[in-house]
């Protein structure tokens, strides 16, 4: 089996205005990245349409129709000073969720081993009520809701190495016991969240890194913290929050992680899907606003998930 790149056209429409580091360019770097020879066999799709009714799992009826019905017809309209929408961010929203739920159904009918979700807006800032931190629906919350609901499996872990701690993933899931979520992110940083003190009641596992960090600390962190802990869960399915900005380039925080730490992590997180769930695993993007370090990065952690 392959690995599936779920992407679509509506997420370069999403448009942030000037100067704004969640900046179409982003996809772009990476599909760009994407498309040498070395990629030839990953299995292209193109996301399809989220039903409403599949992101009211967790975000809810009214939260869903109160950020849409804010898309602008022109121009730009702010959900808070960071989020902004513009008229193509419905669809790129939408499509972005959509991307993947399908993901989630080609790894469950093994028609791929895995995939990549190559989406924008990101998601995990998302909170059940509330848009913040450039995201607008929680796409590997949706994910996790609808692996539930379409497929049965009842234990869905995420892991998320975006350099900003996952509050929304966090907040969505942490008093139900049958959902997992682990962090590795800068701390201090925003939003804020991310202490190891915060459990949940006992699905979350937070490994905060001190700024400055490298990659021996990011190891460490995943190799002593993370990876035991999302093995003792036994997840049914694994999903990745893919944030590429804890690279030493990127000018949004201050680790120091190289491109190839992200090929180690996926390699690691794979073999770890490998022994606890038939190596199901579903990633999508979330972070990195450096372009030359996001699409080597966004390369590496591909080059891994195929190699898997």
């Amino acid at each position: 089996m392959t690995t599936a790149l779920v992407t679509h056209p509506a997420c370069l429409e999403h448009d942030t205005g000037p100067g704004h580091p969640e900046r179409i360019d982003r996809l772009r770097a990476v599909l760009s990245a994407l498309s040498g020879p070395e990629f030839a066999a990953l299995q292209h799709i193109e996301a399809p349409l989220a039903a409403r009714a599949a992101i009211s799992r967790v975000h809810g009826k009214d939260y869903v129709e109160a950020v849409l019905g804010a898309i602008p017809d022109h121009d730009y309209a702010m959900l808070d000073s960071d989020t902004i929408l513009s008229p193509g961010s419905g669809q790129a929203a939408l499509r972005a969720a959509g991307a993947t739920m399908a993901a989630v159904d080609m790894v469950a009918s093994s028609q791929v081993k895995n995939a990549f979700c190559a989406i924008r807006p990101p998601g995990h800032h998302a909170e059940a009520t509330r848009a913040m931190g450039f995201c607008l629906f929680n796409n590997v919350a949706i994910a996790a809701a609808h692996a539930r609901a379409a497929h049965g499996w009842e234990r869905v872990a995420v892991v998320d190495f975006d350099v900003h701690h996952g509050n929304g993933t966090q907040h969505m899931f942490e008093a139900d016991p049958n959902l997992f979520f682990a962090s590795t992110h800068q701390m201090p940083l925003y939003p804020g969240t991310g202490a190891a003190r915060e459990t949940g009641c006992g699905n979350i596992c937070n490994a905060p890194l001190q700024p400055g960090a490298g990659s021996a600390e990011f190891r460490a962190a995943m190799s002593e913290i993370i990876l035991p802990a999302v093995e003792a869960f036994r997840p049914d399915l694994l999903l990745i929050s893919a944030g590429f900005d804890a690279h030493r380039a990127d000018p949004l925080a201050n680790l120091a992680f190289e491109t190839e730490d992200f090929g180690w992590a996926t390699k690691e997180l794979t073999a770890l899907a490998d022994r606890c769930c038939e190596g199901r695993v579903v990633s999508t993007l979330e972070g990195g606003y450096d372009l030359k370090a996001l699409a080597e990065s966004a390369a590496a952690h591909v080059a891994a998930l195929m190699a898997a």
